[in-house]
């Protein structure tokens, strides 16, 4: 996956993590998230490896902590000698997207080519290697819509998500030593984020003054019209809770004095929300969101404020904004819509879009900035103030390299006419367009590094040839075969809901739901073409597949909430497939006695089946079997196993036995 700017991690995907812990080692600081702290101490271990595995780990290592800390030299660097070192595709994969966050296009696809090739797939990076194809077009063209130059109130720290107050007054987010509090977040080495006010004239930036900033995260703030309600970011947690960002708002009293924040969404457990932006009423909110129901990554969403002056539920744009991918930092200027998304057509990781409301409420297909609003990096939140000659200028923030810091603020203003661009067209009468909806249906099947074993890592995804695949909408059946390329196009109107069954001889039948609601031709873009994927799992009989996520509490067999989702997920397939009989199995570590671990292994199993027949799976197609500690993963002597050999070998497993 593409990796982001340091302080984006925190505000933009909103994970959650421990904030402090000492650390001795850098694998271990990188997987508390310590990131700052890995890159001091790996840089330092390496040096005892010149070649060989030990080397090729601790590089992809390192590699990943410099891709989360913003350098991307040491990243591009380390890639490559993991790779050469032995360490795998994994490596080859972050040289490619680190090499296309550094603007190198030509050797980005050269990479993405040889990871193809290595992996025996040209499906999962042929959006990639064609991006990047097109980024280099875009920062070759003579003519630039825009100037950009960074702001000089940036310093060495992280500062985005900029918004004018007053003509004079810059609102932004930064860890710059003067925010709030006094720990240091050792993900980012700096301090926690606070909401900044910068002086356009003398550049001075110190934290804003009202009833905001707090010991936690606060950050991407946005106002209405008239500058007396704004919206913000603000992720809580303790030293060692799980941090979860939620959605304030603040109202101004009088000239001088703000009131206190109030939480949005109180009732939104266990969810991040971020990114809100107001429109100039102040009764129209976007946001983003990571949620169950969206289209997967980061969505945005909207809310009404109502009469009672609550928020309305939120409500997901459609799927011309939302993605598979990530989107994210919307804002708003009158009918149009600016984002940025890390899957659409882009320059690197995150790109800014612009998408205009059209007549029926529903937004038009996103266009690219391009250069040089886009970069390799990761460009959001577009904020476009209009002069009085009605030319845009505005500001963004980038994480591109040439910064003074992780993040930095750009301003941007429009580039003169451009004579050839803009020379004058003999007027034609307007054609009659005719607008075409099509939906590409990919089935694909898993690339294991171990061809004839579930239970290694995955390589990504290839095409299924002559998949069936059954569509029913509004009870019209109809059945299509997929061609060379996995595929099977199939014209769809907007409004209509599609349900797909994907079976093939030797693979076990998937579904999925493709929900046309919200697709929006437009006479610039009259064709519309949207893609899905159905990915098909093989069967491998009389083979344990280990069912990641299974946990429970010691001493019980209960299942827990955590646990729901994956056999949610095994019930699915099972009713999809209602030949087949499984054998579902638990399995303990070596601690504690043996027969203990054996009975509490059955009621551990048995508790999983009782769980799936409550979901509607006929009991006689499981059968469960607890193994206790006498079938480990990790052959280790037990008093000097490690505590990851441990849980590899506490694990769920289910297989096909008939």
């Amino acid at each position: 996956m593409q990796k982001w700017g340091i302080l984006l991690i925190l505000i933009h995907t909103l994970s959650a993590c421990t904030y402090t812990e000492k650390i001795r080692d850098g694998k271990t600081a990188y997987e508390r998230k310590q990131f700052t702290v890995a890159n001091l101490l790996l840089t330092n271990e390496i040096k005892k490896f010149k070649t060989g595995t030990d080397r090729g780990i601790l590089s992809f290592i390192l590699a990943e902590t410099a891709m989360q800390i913003g350098n991307i030299d040491q990243a591009i660097e380390n890639y490559r000698l993991a790779y050469d070192n032995g360490f795998g595709v994994d490596a080859l994969k972050g040289l490619a997207f680190a090499l296309k966050q550094s603007e190198q296009y030509t050797e980005a696809m050269q990479t993405f080519k040889d990871l193809s090739i290595e992996i025996g797939s040209p499906y999962e990076y042929r959006k990639d290697i064609a991006n990047c194809d097109l980024a280099a077009k875009w920062k070759k063209e003579e003519y630039k819509d825009f100037f950009v130059e960074p702001l000089p109130i940036n310093s060495a720290f992280a500062d985005y998500s900029p918004v004018l107050l007053n003509k004079n007054s810059l609102i932004f987010t930064s860890d710059r030593p003067t925010s709030t509090g006094e720990q240091i977040y050792l993900w980012t080495g700096a301090g926690f984020t606070d909401i900044f006010i910068a002086d356009l004239e003398t550049g001075d930036a110190v934290p804003w003054k009202i009833n905001i900033n707090s010991p936690a995260h606060e950050g991407t703030l946005s106002f209405n019209a008239e500058r007396n309600k704004a919206v913000f970011t603000r992720c809580s947690g303790g030293k060692k809770e799980d941090a979860f960002c939620k959605l304030f708002i603040i109202e101004k009293i009088n000239a001088e004095t703000w009131g206190p924040a109030s939480q949005i969404f109180p009732t939104l457990k266990d969810l991040n929300l971020g990114h809100p932006t107001l429109s100039e009423n102040g009764k129209y909110m976007l946001f983003s969101a990571k949620a169950p129901e969206g289209w997967g990554g980061y969505d945005l969403y909207n809310a009404q404020l109502l009469d009672n002056g609550t928020w309305s539920e939120p409500a997901l744009l459609n799927r011309q904004i939302n993605t598979p991918g990530n989107e994210q930092f919307p804002s708003l200027d009158k009918d149009t819509l600016y984002f940025s998304s890390d899957y659409l057509p882009g320059m690197g990781g995150l790109d800014i879009f612009k998408s205009f409301r059209l007549e029926n409420g529903e937004w038009s297909p996103p266009v690219n900035l391009k250069y040089p609003i886009n970069s390799g990096g990761d460009d959001f939140n577009y904020t476009i103030i209009h002069s009085v000659n009605n030319l845009p200028f505005g500001y963004f923030t980038s994480t591109r390299e040439g910064g003074n810091g992780k993040e930095d603020i750009y301003t941007f203003k429009k580039s003169p006419p451009n004579p050839k661009k803009d020379e004058k067209i003999p007027t034609e009468k307007p054609k009659v367009v005719a607008y075409q909806y099509y939906l590409d249906v990919f089935v694909l099947e898993k690339i294991y590094a171990e061809p004839n074993n579930p239970n290694s890592a995955l390589l990504g995804r290839k095409p299924l040839t002559n998949a069936k695949l059954s569509t029913t909408i509004t009870g019209n059946d109809q059945e299509f075969l997929t061609d060379s390329t996995g595929k099977t196009r199939i014209t769809i109107q907007p409004g209509s809901l599609w349900n797909f069954l994907a079976g093939k001889d030797g693979y076990l039948n998937n579904a999925a739901t493709f929900n046309a609601a919200g697709l929006q031709a437009t006479p610039e873009n009259p064709i519309q073409i949207v893609e899905m994927e159905i990915v098909l799992d093989k069967i491998f009989k009389n083979t344990e597949i280990v069912l990641d996520d299974i946990y429970y509490d010691l001493d019980k067999w209960d299942i827990r909430s955590d646990a729901k989702p994956t056999l949610d997920k095994l019930a699915n397939t099972l009713i999809l497939n209602p030949l087949i009989r499984i054998q579902l199995a638990s399995h303990t570590d070596c601690r504690g006695v043996d027969s203990y671990n054996q009975v509490l292994s059955q009621r551990r199993a048995q508790s999983a089946i009782e769980y799936l027949i409550g979901k509607g799976v006929p009991p006689g197609r499981m059968v469960a079997k607890g193994f206790g500690e006498t079938s480990p993963t990790a052959i280790c002597v037990c008093s000097r196993c490690t505590e990851e050999e441990h849980q590899r070998n506490r694990r769920t497993t289910f297989k096909i036995i008939d």
